[in-house]
């Protein structure tokens, strides 16, 4: 059988806080915007810009608690590093139109953006999906600790987690 790979990796900004929310089953999950610009300069040689909009979806899920850290951390204008799988998706709506979304479903994910002010919790601090999501025995985070790039944690952009439902 052949392999396939279905994976994305964005650096944006947030244009909204996130909207988290839980399902029937309990199950929390959190929905972001997310800016990705390119520029370039065209052919009369004036500066272009374009950007794109995602929609991130963040579950709570066994292996990480990105539903959480994302309510917690995370607010309009957050530079973040996410990195997940694309998932197209239809349905019909109430006036039986066939509505199509396209989303990523977020697997890791990094809090680029310092924090104003000094010190405290969240000055500075990176909410990493794996190791962040692990809650201490003091309320806290687990993991969260300062980076000027994302090569600060190398790791995260190579761990595999065969154990994760996607």
């Amino acid at each position: 059988m052949s392999r396939s790979l279905n994976k994305v990796m964005l650096i944006g900004n947030l244009g909204a806080d996130p909207e988290v929310r839980s399902t029937t089953n309990g199950s929390r999950v959190a929905n972001l915007s997310l800016a990705t610009s390119r520029q370039w300069t065209g052919q009369g040689g004036e500066k272009q810009e374009k950007t794109e909009w995602h929609r991130v979806i963040c579950w709570n899920n066994k292996g990480a608690q990105l539903a959480d850290l994302a309510e917690k951390y995370m607010k309009k204008g957050d530079r973040i590093y996410v990195e997940g799988r694309i998932e197209y998706r239809t349905w019909e709506d109430r006036e039986k139109q066939t509505r199509y979304v396209t989303e990523i479903i977020a697997r890791e994910v990094l809090l680029l953006s310092s924090r104003g002010g000094g010190g405290g919790e969240g000055a500075g601090d990176v909410a990493r999906s794996k190791a962040a999501a692990k809650v201490a025995p003091d309320g806290g985070t687990v993991g969260a600790g300062k980076a000027e790039s994302l090569e600060a944690f190398p790791e995260a952009l190579d761990e595999e987690d065969d154990d994760l439902p996607f």
